[in-house]
């Protein structure tokens, strides 16, 4: 048997093992999120799904952030324009976690109807987009498709 085949089969086994590894635990961290519908679907359809940790994006009401004096916790209403549930987050806050902004929460749905959180993660909606035409006159600003000296 010739080196160069030698050489090939080896490389074949190790690049089919390394994609082989890369797809397997892609899907086994991969996470589906339920939409405030499909919880409610799925509580209606089985009511000891009520307690169960599950993940749900959805998008922040405007007007219903209302936050702990202590820092340590927020409630806001979320909706995915169907449905709406109340939401009691414990914990850190990201800095992006604003009105409107798109959310995905992760905790329980309590027996009242209130989603427990326990991690927050908020989408960054508007952070790098170009700035408003009147900043953009302001001395000193400089656009992101513009080289910096």
């Amino acid at each position: 048997m010739k080196p160069r085949f030698k050489f090939l089969i080896g490389g074949t086994l190790v690049l089919g093992t390394a994609a082989y590894l890369m797809v397997s635990s892609i899907e086994e961290t991969a996470q589906y999120y339920l939409t405030p519908t499909e919880l409610a679907s799925k509580v209606e359809a089985n009511p000891r799904f009520v307690n169960t940790g599950v993940k749900v994006g959805a998008r922040v009401v405007n007007g219903t952030i209302a936050r702990d004096p202590s820092g340590k916790s927020v409630s806001f209403r979320m909706t995915d324009g169907a449905r709406e549930y109340d939401v009691v987050h414990r914990g850190i806050v990201p800095d992006t976690f604003t009105d409107g902004v798109d959310v995905v929460v992760e905790g329980r749905l309590d027996e009242k109807g209130t989603f427990q959180s326990t991690i927050l993660l908020a989408k960054c909606a508007s952070r790098y987009e170009n700035a408003p035409e009147k900043y953009r006159d302001t001395p000193g600003y400089k656009s992101a498709a513009t080289p910096r000296a």
